[in-house]
């Protein structure tokens, strides 16, 4: 190019380089000058190191010449360094809009989840009045009923149901895979007519629990073990002749693991005794809303599907380990989780014998 105070040529090389230690960058001028005479057989008569993207260049990548010249006469080569007070305010606003969002998710999550808590003790508390007030147990599930659904539209959750016209008006047994504490809000919202969901027998013992369950005529049992208790199956047998739509979760209990455990016999015992068909029964969607360890529940739609009627085949030992695991592999093929297999065991407290 050529110098503007004597009229006359220089070669000036223009490098791109990152390095910004001094010893380094005089080691890339010299190893430069060193290139550039043997290139073009005369040494250049400055090598000027400039931060990348500087040169300027074309689309496909060829140094624009006379766009490279201005910008050396120019004396401006490389960007213009901001102040560091400039460069942290533009860090601060770039974090403002993210930031926001965050908290503005967060605050409607928890709004939410206020709204979701306030709007089930509400339920809990009237639905407590309808059970004890109301003379009949029919009346007292039908009010149950219809506070069980006004709480899940209050709550903006979407429940579909699959299947429910095949479950009879008496003498049947349902049986759900379990896998959220609000599984029995959302079947005492959908399932018909008095259905006598089987209690674990410690809720017995429970004042206020004990006293709401009866009065609807749930029968009280050893959720691990029912075939085990001669007591509880005979009770629940002549239950389930008497017409009650028995509810059961054979797996006992859940955890935060997603998945399908093992199902107890109890369940399919009680229903080969008293020759009452099985429908599996799958709820999808609650262990999403409320896991088994965190009370924050989330948005999403629940689904129940009722499954067709299976029928035991006999009341021996092992006509009743046909009949779980063909309900439990009709459960398992549409609940969407994977097979766990093992029986939840109970946890004794230290001072079991």
């Amino acid at each position: 190019m050529t110098d503007r105070a004597s009229g006359t040529e220089r070669v000036v090389v223009l490098a791109e380089t990152r390095e910004t230690d001094p010893a380094a960058r005089a080691k890339l001028q010299a190893r430069a000058h060193e290139i550039t005479t043997d290139i073009a057989g005369t040494p250049p008569d400055e090598v000027v190191l400039a931060p990348p993207r500087t040169v300027p260049k074309t689309s496909s990548g060829k140094i624009r010449r006379s766009a490279a010249k201005a910008l050396y006469e120019s004396g401006h080569i490389g960007p213009m360094q901001r102040a560091l007070w400039w460069q942290l305010l533009r860090l601060a606003l770039s974090a403002i809009g993210p930031q926001t969002r965050l908290l503005a998710r967060l605050s409607r999550e928890t709004l939410y989840a206020a709204w979701w808590w306030v709007t089930l003790a509400g339920a809990f508390l009237l639905g407590s009045l309808a059970v004890l007030i109301l003379p009949r147990v029919a009346w007292r599930w039908s009010a149950l009923r219809w506070i069980g659904r006004g709480a899940l539209a209050a709550m903006g959750i979407p429940v579909a149901t699959i299947g429910i016209d095949r479950i009879p008006s008496r003498g049947a047994m349902l049986v759900f895979n379990h896998s959220s504490y609000i599984d029995s809000l959302v079947l005492t919202a959908v399932l018909p007519g008095e259905p006598a969901f089987v209690a674990k027998q410690e809720l017995s013992g429970q004042f206020i629990a004990g006293l709401l369950l009866r009065r609807l005529g749930i029968p009280f049992v050893e959720r691990y073990d029912v075939s085990g208790s001669l007591t509880d199956a005979e009770a629940l047998i002549a239950l389930a002749r008497q017409g009650r739509i028995m509810v059961f979760f054979p797996e006992g209990t859940f955890t935060r693991r997603a998945g399908l455990s093992g199902f107890y016999l109890g369940a399919f015992k009680v229903a080969a005794e008293a020759n009452l068909p099985i429908l599996p029964g799958v709820i999808r969607g609650t262990r999403s809303m409320l896991r088994s360890d965190q009370w924050f529940p989330r948005h999403t739609a629940i689904n129940i599907e009722i499954g067709e009627p299976v029928m035991p085949s006999g009341t021996d030992f092992r006509s009743v380990l046909r009949l779980r695991d063909e309900v439990r592999d009709i459960v398992l093929s549409h609940c969407g989780e994977p097979d766990l297999g093992d029986l939840i065991k109970p946890v004794l407290s230290p001072t079991a014998t």
